[in-house]
């Protein structure tokens, strides 16, 4: 597995975001408006999905309930995905399952990008996908440690 904070993602193809572990590497009062965090976080992304990663899927997967106001700032290629169950670790668990889905469905592990700094999912995942922290993917996608988007 590519160490946390890996870079070369040249090639990659499908991109999993564990949106919680994101939103809440941001030091931006997340905590008073959880969802109003994500929306952000999603709308980065999306940003980001159509100026740079425009052939490549990502999937940002959060914990709990679906949230419409997340879902609907879905499109293109840029999926909003929900923890098919609560508890610990459930949106982790949904991660494993896609990435598992993707490799069966004959997708080599190394053109995953899983998103996280959450060592307990990283090592549940097969060795060649590439894991980017949180952090370093809020500085890709633009996002301060304020959570605002950076002018470009």
């Amino acid at each position: 597995m590519a160490p946390d904070g890996a870079v070369g993602l040249t090639g990659a193809v499908a991109w999993l975001v564990d949106g919680n572990n994101v939103v809440g590497a941001g030091a931006d009062g997340w905590w008073h408006d959880p969802v109003a965090a994500s929306a952000r976080l999603v709308q980065a992304v999306a940003a980001w999905c159509r100026e740079d990663a425009d052939e490549e899927a990502v999937t940002i997967v959060f914990d709990g309930a679906p949230e419409a106001a997340l879902s609907s700032l879905a499109g293109g290629n840029l999926r909003v995905d929900f923890a098919t169950r609560r508890g610990r670790d459930a949106a982790d668990d949904r991660i494993v399952e896609l990435v598992d889905d993707m490799v069966a469905t004959a997708l080599p592990a190394a053109a995953i990008t899983v998103v996280t700094s959450d060592r307990g999912l990283a090592a549940r995942l097969p060795e060649a996908v590439v894991v980017e922290g949180a952090g370093r993917f809020r500085a890709r996608v633009g996002l301060a440690r304020t959570g605002q988007r950076r002018a470009r």
